[in-house]
């Protein structure tokens, strides 16, 4: 079973994503992408969305 894990931040500095990217991925979680949420007033991301992977033992019973 893979699991997500999604990380917003409202801080969009490349210190900020690295620290999260590097926060997530020691902890076990694989990167797999960024998205960013734009204000209209300026080129500058307002938000970003960081997603991360893990596979899990599924505890699901057939």
């Amino acid at each position: 079973m893979v699991r997500w894990k999604i990380v917003e931040t409202s801080t969009v500095t490349d210190e900020a994503l690295e620290a999260i990217v590097n926060d997530w991925t020691g902890r076990g979680w694989i990167f797999e992408g960024m998205q960013f949420a734009m204000r209209e007033s300026s080129k500058r991301p307002a938000m970003a969305f960081v997603t991360f992977t893990r596979r899990e033992a599924s505890h699901e019973h057939v």
